[in-house]
C-alpha cells in the first residue's frame, strides 16, 4: 500500500527520492541519530511503528534492530515546515549507532560548544 496522498505531496525528496529523517530520544530528547527515507520506508515506519529507513550504501531497506536487536519502537512521526525533513521520537533499546554508542552524536565529536571559548 503506497504513502498517503495527501502526506506523499508534502514531502520534499532529494534527487535520490529521499528524506532526511532525525531521530530522538522519546524520554530524554537526546538526539540519536540521523538515517535516510523514501516513500515506501516512511509507510513501513508509519504502519508498523518499527523504525525503517533506506540504506543507501547497501540500496535497501533497514529495519533498525533487525541484526543488532538495538531496536526503535517510533511513537511520533513528524514533518518539519518545509515538508523536507522528518523528525522521529523513538523509545530505543540498545545504541542507536552502528558503533555500539547510544548516539551517533558523542562528545568526542564535539565541533562547537558555547562552554568553551576558542582563543
Amino acid at each position: 500500500m503506497p504513502l498517503e496522498p495527501t502526506l506523499a505531496a508534502r514531502l520534499k525528496r532529494n534527487s535520490d527520492g529521499l528524506v532526511p529523517a532525525v531521530v530522538v530520544d522519546a524520554t530524554t530528547g537526546a538526539v540519536l541519530m540521523m538515517a535516510w527515507m523514501d516513500d515506501e520506508a516512511l509507510h513501513r515506519t508509519l504502519t508498523t511503528r518499527k523504525a525503517t529507513y533506506w540504506s543507501r550504501s547497501r540500496q535497501e531497506y533497514w529495519v533498525k534492530g533487525e541484526t543488532s536487536g538495538h531496536t526503535q519502537h517510533v511513537r511520533e512521526v513528524r514533518l518539519d515546515c518545509d515538508g523536507d525533513t522528518l523528525l522521529m521520537r523513538v523509545d530505543q533499546a540498545g545504541g542507536a549507532c552502528h558503533t555500539g554508542d547510544s548516539t551517533c552524536f558523542e562528545a568526542d565529536l564535539l565541533l562547537a560548544d558555547d562552554r568553551v571559548v576558542q582563543s
